[in-house]
């Protein structure tokens, strides 16, 4: 009647055993983060005495995943920013002239003479001399054209171009706006990640929110300010040619060029040639060097298609000047003295070796594609986030001794049984939240605390059956049979639309409202299989040892 088999047995006890062996490190949580540091740094950069050291502070057979503290616990940087992706459009445009100018040059006979017109951001105008070649200018220009690459751009093609009087006006079409817009966010995530990745800090959650914001939480941080140094630089590295020398920032350029200032020179100014021979997206390395007078800079090096235009520019323009430019600042300006074949070079300047090396950091990264605005920034101090924890240590102290001693009270050796599942199933839920490898969080911890009071609901319709089954004369065996058979179903149907709930707060929430989901919907899980089959495995070892004749409940 009341009977378990071995087996089933052996795997209950095996998966509580597995549950709080991945749970344990959590003990030791400084020393155990100690070693995993230690860890990656022998990996990425190699061994050294004391990285060595560290990393025996925690033996390699055992387990060594932690639960992460989320920003709220371990204290850090939250950051809400907006990519402005009229640059794209900007940027686009810019680099479309040198095309649109070579193709009408051929037909100069027809078109007359071309020059590039003031044109408003995210447009190109360009004005012909002889308004009768304008349909001959439209059909090469809109030979130019390439397929928007997306699914919900499929037909379309990525260039709008009409004409104004003598001017051709071209733009990006809606469709190609569209997916501009989808892969310069994806782009900008993705460097980000790269950039937050490369100064080693812990489970940042970096998430896309609405059109065109991203919201960047990074825990153990020192301040907003020291993120936004890392995220905020775009570290848009480019080659310009240089047409000559301005007085000041404010001189006219002329059409397609632009004034920059010298990084390193006071009061000096270039005029450049806006659209560049090759840009950082071109770029594949960057590390950290000294140059030939041993002062810290920079080694950098191009894709073949990077190198082929750099080394067919240099050949093209050997005794001419060209502009090394980092974020509208010029580098540099020297005269080329020969052909520079392989796309290698160096970045020299007044650097200190942490400038050199952040700037690497900043170019191996990539650029992001746009500029950013923060909206929002805040940091939370480490002192901050120590009160977070202690609060929620005292709360889900609280709670669990206040059930602990209702479960005693109310049903005596069979609420101390549930009290030792209780326990478990806290176990059970840190080993899978550190194997799963998620991060906790305030909510997290409310979604901990709202599980111990929740956990026991099932051992309440258990026990309160059983009862029912010893009030109808019913054997103790059999009591305890018909009272877990017979509360099965409850049980089942208030914890499902409880996961319901869990699932929607994931699937449609972010953030601390997914932390909120992930601890409650795995508490569920661990409190069910706790109620229903570590509380009846210690009921039955109980009862095979002891035969009781009658059931205090």
């Amino acid at each position: 009647m009341l009977q378990i088999d071995t087996w089933k047995r052996v795997l209950i006890w095996a998966l509580v055993v597995a549950g709080l062996v991945l749970a344990a490190p959590n003990l030791f949580y400084n020393r155990v983060e100690s070693h995993n540091d230690a860890v990656k740094a022998i990996e990425a950069q190699g061994s050294t005495p004391e990285r060595e050291a560290q990393a025996a502070a925690w033996p390699t057979w055992l387990p060594s995943d932690l639960v992460n503290l989320g920003l709220d616990l371990r204290g850090g940087a939250h950051l809400l920013a907006e990519v402005r992706l009229s640059d794209v459009y900007a940027a686009r445009m810019e680099a479309l002239w040198p095309e649109v100018r070579d193709v009408l040059r051929g037909a100069r006979d027809e078109v007359g003479t071309i020059r590039l017109q003031p044109s408003d951001p995210g447009t190109l105008r360009v004005r012909i001399s002889n308004p009768d070649g304008m349909a001959r200018a439209l059909e090469l220009v809109r030979g130019l054209a390439q397929p928007v690459v997306s699914l919900t751009g499929a037909g379309a093609t990525d260039l709008q171009v009409a004409g104004d009087g003598s001017d051709i006006v071209v733009t990006l079409s809606e469709a190609e706006q569209r997916a501009t817009d989808e892969r310069t966010m994806q782009q900008s995530l993705e460097i980000i990640r790269r950039r937050i990745d490369e100064v080693g800090t812990r489970e940042p959650t970096i998430q896309r929110q609405g059109s065109d914001r991203i919201l960047i939480q990074v825990p153990g941080i020192g301040s907003a300010a020291e993120l936004k140094d890392i995220i905020g630089t775009t570290a848009q590295l480019t080659f310009q040619p240089v047409v000559g020398r301005a007085s000041s920032a404010g001189e006219n350029a002329g059409v397609g060029n632009e004034v920059l200032p010298s990084l390193n020179e006071v009061g000096v100014f270039y005029i450049l040639e806006t659209a560049p021979v090759v840009t950082g997206e071109e770029l594949v390395d960057a590390q950290p060097s000294y140059d030939q007078n041993g002062r810290p800079a920079v080694n950098f090096r191009f894709n073949p298609s990077g190198a082929r235009k750099f080394g067919d520019y240099t050949a093209e323009n050997i005794g001419s000047p060209f502009a090394i430019v980092l974020d509208d600042e010029v580098i540099s300006a020297p005269v080329i003295q020969s052909h520079i074949p392989g796309g290698s070079g160096i970045i020299t300047g007044n650097f200190t070796i942490e400038e050199s090396t952040n700037l690497a950091v900043l170019l191996r990264a990539g650029a992001l594609p746009a500029g950013m605005e923060f909206l929002e920034e805040r940091t939370i101090g480490p002192e901050l986030g120590q009160d977070s924890i202690d609060a929620g240590k005292l709360a889900t102290g609280v709670a669990f001794a206040a059930v602990l001693i209702f479960m005693f009270l109310s049903y005596g050796l069979f609420g101390l049984f549930a009290n030792v599942a209780l326990i478990l199933n806290i176990g059970l839920i840190m080993g899978i939240l550190s194997a799963i490898g998620a991060t906790l969080t305030l909510p997290g911890i409310a979604g901990i605390v709202l599980t111990v009071g929740m956990a026991v609901d099932a051992n309440v319709l258990i026990f309160e059956r059983i009862r029912e089954e010893i009030k109808s004369a019913r054997g103790p065996a059999r009591a305890i049979e018909l009272g877990y058979s017979k509360a099965l179903s409850a049980i089942v149907d208030a914890n499902i639309t409880t996961v319901i709930t869990a699932i929607i707060l994931y699937v449609m929430g972010s953030g601390p409202v997914r932390g909120f989901a992930i601890t409650l919907g795995l508490g569920i899980v661990t409190s069910v299989f706790t109620a229903i089959w570590v509380t009846r495995l210690l009921i039955v070892m109980w009862f095979e040892r002891r035969r009781p004749k009658t059931l205090e409940i």
